[in-house]
């Protein structure tokens, strides 16, 4: 019996409707590409609210997840997927909806006792002297239930914090401001409950964007990392921990920093990240002998 036909007919999801899609769509078309040359029976589905119900129906036996931000890697889909019992990659409701939601993640890993950057939640305009007195300048602003650096920006003088808080807030999420940590930029992919070679961004801006993410060429990805042995290790079981601790399984990806003592601070869990030319799960699964087509397959091997 040919190995690949116990996953049956995948439904690969991709598409969606956050601010992520085009990344989705990259992401979707890649996966699609690599499951067709290895056999598999997959068909694409770009997701919407009206078109994932009824996967049972239409003969599918798993779905594979390539859906990025709000609605499809916040539990909202994975609920839908779990309410019929329907097999999926990634992380359950919990776990998605917890790495989904930044100060919930950060509440959780300091109340375990592990490292993460200064912040404040802003919900008003009256909370941003407060953040100022007590982050510091410069700071970061993020939307609070984002990914791909969407709504990010940079505050670097005072008078330039109402602007940017606004701009952000129009997304219509909680609004985080985060010290700024002039170390290292640092990535863990996570591979069934295995963390992958760590990866230093180093972009050719202030700091890793969404252009540095998907758009500029000049980034540059350091894997391995350029870290001691020691703290190679440390940082890859900090993640490891992390992804764990927000109920997290089956593959992800952990975001850190280095600070200026060279200690890893913890910024987000991903847990679906991106799967384009320019993403690092492939990266760090490629310099730990994974090729990847094989990414993929493990991938979609632990919907059995």
């Amino acid at each position: 019996m040919n190995p690949l036909n116990q996953f049956g007919k995948v439904a690969l999801l991709y598409g969606g409707v956050s601010a992520e899609r085009d990344i989705s769509l990259k992401s979707g078309n890649a996966i699609y590409q690599s499951l067709l040359a290895s056999g598999v029976d997959v068909h694409k589905i770009d997701a919407n609210p009206h078109n994932i119900g009824g996967l049972r129906e239409r003969g599918f036996d798993r779905a594979f997840l390539a859906l990025h931000g709000s609605w499809g890697e916040d539990g909202v889909v994975q609920g839908a997927l779990q309410a019929v019992g329907m097999p999926f990659t990634g992380s359950k409701v919990l776990g998605s909806a917890l790495a989904m939601d930044k100060v919930r993640s950060k509440q959780i890993w300091l109340a375990n006792g592990l490292p993460t950057a200064a912040f404040r939640v802003l919900s008003k305009v009256e909370d941003l002297p407060g953040a100022i007195e007590s982050l510091g300048l410069p700071m970061f602003i993020k939307p609070a239930r984002e990914g791909s650096s969407v709504g990010v920006g940079k505050v670097t003088d005072a008078s330039q914090l109402e602007a940017v808080w606004r701009n952000t807030a129009e997304l219509g999420y909680e609004v985080l401001a985060e010290q700024f940590i002039s170390g290292a930029e640092l990535t863990v992919g996570i591979l069934k409950d295995r963390a992958l070679p760590v990866i230093r961004m180093q972009p050719a801006g202030e700091f890793y964007d969404y252009e540095a993410k998907y758009l500029s060429g000049e980034t540059q990805y350091h894997c391995p990392a350029g870290l001691s042995d020691e703290l190679e290790q440390e940082v890859r079981q900090l993640a490891l921990t992390a992804f764990r601790q927000l109920d997290c399984c089956g593959w992800g990806r952990v975001d850190a920093m280095l600070d200026s003592d060279g200690r890893p601070q913890l910024l987000e869990v991903n847990t679906i990240p991106g799967m384009t030319d320019h993403s690092l799960v492939p990266m760090a699964a490629a310099v730990a002998g994974i090729d990847f087509d094989a990414l993929v397959l493990r991938i979609l091997e632990t919907t059995l």
